[in-house]
C-alpha cells in the first residue's frame, strides 16, 4: 500500500498545485487576458500560425515536451535510489518546470510568437540574442542526432512498436483535412483512430512485427547500412516533409492522435499500478531501497549529476523551444496558456513518477527476458535465480540494476527496457498478455519520441531562419532552404561511428551532453522570463530562485564533466573531442550570456522592451497585446 500512498500523494500535489500556484501565476504575475489579441490570429498564415482549440494544442505540446526524456532520466537516475528522484520530479516540475514552460509561453505569446532566442534580443541586448540563437541551434542538433537514434533503437528492440507509430501518421493527416473541413465528428473520428491504432499494436505484436535485417552485409557497407542508419535515415526524410507542411494538416492531428493514445497507455499503467498494489505484489519498499547506499563504482556524484540526469520530467530547457516555436503559435486565446503551459508540464512529472516506480515497483514484479523460438517468433520468459525459482522483489530489481551494474554501461536500450518490462508488469495485473502489453509500451515510448523529434525539426528550421535574418544570410531565412540545413546536421551527428567503425553512434556519443546543455538552456530561458517581469515591475522571486538553480547545477555538471581528471572531456580529448568542444561551447556562452544579463540589468527596470514587428495585416497590434485588430 505504500507505493500506491507515494503515488496518490504524488498525483494530489500536481493537482493542488495547479489550481493554486498554477492560478496564482496565471492570474497575478502573468496577466493572462482574453482580450488581447494572440500571434495566431495577429498572424496567422495557414502554415505556423493557426488559431486551435486548447485540446489539440495541449496533445501537440504534452507529448511535444515529454518524448523519451521523462522515461530515460528516472529510468537511469534509480541507481540512486527511488526517493531522491521522486521529491526532484515532484518539487521540480511543480516550482521550477511549469513556471518555466509557462513563463516561456506568455513571453512569446507577448512577442508576436518569436521563439525565446529572438525576444532575448530586446530583453537583455542584441549580443544575447545571437548567443541565446547560437545555444539554441547547439542544443536542438544535440537534440535531433539523439532522438533520431533513440527512435531507431526503440524500432530495432521492438519491431512490433514499426506497424502502430507509422500507421498514425496517414490517421493523422485524415482528421486534419476533416476538422479543416469542419467535420463535428471529432469525437467519433478519436475514436476511430485510437481503435485503429490498438488494433495495429495487436498485429505488430502478435503478427507483423517489422523487423530489418542486413546480416548479409559485411565490410564498409555493413558499418553503413544497418538498422540504426537505416532506420534514422527513413525518420529524418519524414521530419524534414513534415517540418514545412502546415501545422494543421500533420503536426496538430498527429499529436492529438498520439497523445490520446499516450493517455490511454498511461490510464492502463496506473489502473495496472493501483492493482498491483492491492494485490501486494508491487512494493516499492521491498524491491528498492530508498537511496542507495552504495552506487555503481563509475556513477557520478548524485549532487549536481541528479539535476541533469532527470531533465524533462522536472524541468527541461527544450520545453522552452516548444512554448514559444510552434504552441505559442496555435493557442486561440491566452487563458489556455494555463493548462497548455503549466498543465502540461504537471502532467509529465506525473509520467516521470509512473516511470519511476514501474522501473522500481514494477520492475519488482518480476525480471522477463526477451527470446525467439524455433519459428522465429518472440517470446518473454521469466528470469530466474540459480535456485530456478523466477526472480521478483529486489532480486528482480538487482538482475537490472544491483551489485556489478556499470552506470556507463547501463545503455539507452536498458533505461527504455526498464520502463517497458516494469510498465508491461503493471498491465499484466490487469489481465493483459505480456507481449501485448509489451507493445502496448512499446509504442507509448516510440510515439513519444517521434512526436520529438520532427517537433524538433520544426524548431530548428525557425531558430536557423531567425539565425538567418540575425547574421544576415538571407538564403537561411527560407523555410525550405533552413529545414535542409536542419535535417542534413541532424543527420550528420547521428551518423557518427562509434569506437569499431559503426554508423549510427552519434546520439550515444553526445547523450552525455545532452542533461548539462539542456539544462543550461532552461537557465538562459529564465533568464529572459526574468528580465520580462522585471520590465512590468513583477515580482521576480519567483523566477530568480528557479534561474539561479538551473544556471549553478548544470554549471557545475558540466564543468566536472569537462575537467574531471579521470572521465572529463578535455582530459580525453582525443577520445572525445566533439563533447569537449561542444561543451566548451555552451559553457563559454552560458558566462557571456550571464554577463550580458547583470550589464542590461541596472537599467531595465520598469523600462518596457521595444516592440516586435508589426504583422501588417493587423497595425493596431502592439507589444503588449493590442485589444484590437
Amino acid at each position: 500500500m505504500t507505493t500506491l500512498l507515494i503515488a496518490l500523494a504524488s498525483f494530489v500535489a500536481f493537482i493542488i498545485a495547479y489550481n493554486t500556484y498554477g492560478r496564482w501565476l496565471g492570474a497575478k504575475i502573468f496577466d493572462l487576458d482574453n482580450e488581447r489579441v494572440v500571434p495566431s490570429i495577429s498572424q496567422q498564415d495557414g502554415v505556423d500560425f493557426v488559431p486551435t482549440d486548447a485540446s489539440i494544442v495541449f496533445g501537440h505540446h504534452f507529448t511535444s515536451i515529454a518524448g523519451t526524456g521523462p522515461i530515460v532520466g528516472p529510468a537511469l537516475a534509480v541507481f540512486w535510489g527511488w526517493l531522491p528522484a521522486l521529491i526532484w520530479v515532484v518539487f521540480g516540475s511543480i516550482f521550477i518546470g511549469a513556471v518555466h514552460d509557462l513563463g516561456s509561453l506568455v513571453v512569446s505569446l507577448r512577442h508576436n510568437g518569436q521563439t525565446i532566442g529572438e525576444i532575448s534580443g530586446r530583453m537583455i541586448s542584441p549580443r544575447a540574442k545571437l548567443l541565446f540563437l547560437v545555444t539554441l541551434f547547439f542544443s536542438l542538433t544535440v537534440v535531433l542526432g539523439i532522438f533520431g537514434l533513440v527512435i531507431a533503437s526503440i524500432f530495432s528492440a521492438y519491431p512490433e512498436s514499426v506497424l502502430p507509430v507509422w500507421v498514425s501518421l496517414p490517421v493523422a493527416v485524415w482528421i486534419g483535412v476533416m476538422v479543416k473541413r469542419g467535420s463535428p465528428h471529432l469525437l467519433s473520428m478519436s475514436m476511430a483512430s485510437l481503435v485503429l491504432i490498438y488494433f495495429c499494436v495487436y498485429l505488430g505484436a502478435y503478427h507483423f512485427p517489422i523487423e530489418l535485417n542486413f546480416s548479409g552485409l559485411s565490410g564498409e557497407a555493413a558499418n553503413w547500412i544497418n538498422t540504426n542508419t537505416v532506420w534514422t535515415a527513413i525518420l529524418f526524410v519524414y521530419c524534414g516533409v513534415a517540418s514545412v507542411l502546415p501545422v494543421w494538416l500533420l503536426l496538430q492531428p498527429r499529436d492529438y492522435v498520439n497523445s490520446l493514445q499516450l493517455l490511454v497507455a498511461l490510464a492502463l499503467l496506473v489502473i495496472g499500478l493501483v492493482v498491483a498494489c492491492l494485490n501486494g505484489g508491487a512494493d516499492l519498499l521491498a524491491s528498492t531501497p530508498a537511496i542507495v547506499s552504495q552506487p555503481p563504482a563509475d556513477a557520478p556524484p548524485i549532487l549536481p549529476f541528479l539535476f541533469i540526469t532527470i531533465a524533462c520530467g522536472a524541468i527541461s530547457g527544450f520545453h522552452c523551444l516548444v512554448s514559444s516555436g510552434t504552441s505559442s503559435k496555435q493557442l486561440r486565446r491566452e487563458s489556455d496558456a494555463l493548462a497548455v503551459g503549466y498543465g502540461s508540464m504537471l502532467l509529465e512529472g506525473a509520467l516521470a513518477v509512473i516511470v519511476i516506480l514501474a522501473c522500481c515497483a514494477g520492475v519488482g514484479l518480476g525480471a522477463f527476458e526477451r527470446t525467439t523460438i524455433a519459428d522465429g517468433s518472440v517470446s518473454y520468459v521469466a528470469t530466474t535465480g540459480i535456485d530456478g525459482e523466477a526472480l521478483t522483489g529486489r532480486p528482480a530489481w538487482e538482475n537490472r540494476y544491483g551489485a556489478g551494474k556499470s552506470w556507463s554501461e547501463f545503455r539507452l536500450k536498458d533505461m527504455v527496457g526498464a520502463f517497458i518490462f516494469g510498465g508491461a508488469n503493471f498491465l499484466t495485473e490487469i489481465g493483459i498478455p505480456m507481449k501485448m502489453a509489451i507493445g502496448i509500451i512499446a509504442v507509448l515510448v516510440g510515439s513519444f519520441a517521434a512526436t520529438t523529434l520532427d517537433s524538433a525539426t520544426r524548431l530548428q528550421r525557425y531558430v536557423i531562419q531567425e539565425l538567418g535574418e540575425t547574421v544576415h544570410i538571407a538564403p537561411l531565412t527560407n523555410r525550405y532552404v533552413a529545414t535542409i540545413v536542419a535535417v542534413m546536421l541532424g543527420s550528420v551527428i547521428a551518423m557518427q561511428p562509434n569506437a569499431a567503425g559503426l554508423r549510427g553512434a552519434g546520439g550515444i556519443m553526445l547523450w552525455p551532453l545532452f542533461g548539462a546543455t539542456n539544462q543550461l538552456l532552461a537557465g538562459l530561458a529564465f533568464m529572459v522570463i526574468l528580465f520580462f517581469l522585471w520590465r512590468r515591475g513583477k515580482p521576480i522571486w519567483l523566477v530568480a530562485i528557479p534561474m539561479g538553480f538551473m544556471l549553478l547545477m548544470p554549471a557545475a555538471a558540466l564543468l566536472i564533466q569537462l575537467f574531471d581528471p579521470t572521465i572529463g572531456w578535455v582530459s580525453n580529448f582525443q577520445d572525445k573531442k566533439l563533447l569537449a568542444i561542444i561543451g566548451l561551447i555552451t559553457f563559454g556562452i552560458q558566462i557571456w550570456m550571464v554577463v550580458e544579463g547583470l550589464l542590461a540589468w541596472p537599467k531595465a527596470r520598469g523600462v518596457l522592451e521595444s516592440s516586435p514587428p508589426l504583422n501588417p495585416a493587423c497595425p493596431a497590434t502592439v507589444n503588449e497585446g493590442g485589444r484590437s485588430c
